[in-house]
């Protein structure tokens, strides 16, 4: 990501391989920077960002909603999950799940794929980023419980493809709230305690 500020002027612009995200405060500033840019390159212009990455961008009267429902969907038809039966939970209440839970996948490359998919997906998801470290700790060896927990995670996302992040403008000075919580010696395995945090920034 690149940044561009001269006095008051601002101009952000974010570059992943061929793709660019282009944003700032000053529009003829970026219709600059774009006309500069095409004379030096073969480029298209597609307008205003509504998809980038598998991530989906709507505008709202009050901001931006940032989803990834294309990307959740093509996860669904992979795995043969489209059709399943949604949960309203991505983890069962108080489930623990341990190293020697069920028997060993004969092959670990699918619940490899998926918990790597899932990993992308709580970018704009951090309702599954708990469920999802958990599952994740299993990818050396995962069993038939950790799958089952997988596909749990995408029965639950089956009945909730629209969730997303919303942001607003800020009316007032940006303030910064933090959260956090912890269990004591929850693994089954280590007795290891597990910590969570929340960080807000706005107002």
């Amino acid at each position: 990501m690149f940044v561009y500020k001269f006095g008051s002027q601002i101009m952000i612009i974010l570059v992943y391989v061929d793709d660019i995200v282009l944003t700032g405060n000053v529009p003829s500033l970026l219709s600059t920077f774009i006309a500069t840019l095409s004379r030096a390159f073969e480029i298209r212009d597609f307008g205003p960002l509504h998809y980038f990455l598998g991530i989906d961008v709507s505008s709202l009267r009050s901001g931006l909603h940032l989803s990834q429902t294309k990307y959740t969907l093509e996860l669904l038809i992979c795995s043969n999950m489209l059709d399943c039966k949604p949960c309203s939970t991505p983890l069962r209440a108080k489930s623990q799940l341990s190293v020697s839970d069920g028997t060993l996948l004969p092959d670990a490359s699918e619940y490899r794929h998926l918990v790597g998919s899932l990993q992308y997906l709580t970018l704009t998801r951090p309702d599954i980023a708990y469920v999802v470290h958990i599952v994740s700790q299993f990818m050396s060896a995962p069993r038939t419980d950790h799958y089952t927990a997988v596909k749990r995670i995408l029965r639950y996302l089956k009945g909730s493809l629209d969730f997303g992040l919303v942001f607003r403008p800020s009316a007032g000075a940006l303030s910064l709230h933090a959260f956090s919580d912890a269990d004591w010696a929850s693994c089954p395995d280590s007795r290891r305690s597990t910590t969570g945090f929340c960080v807000f920034l706005g107002s």
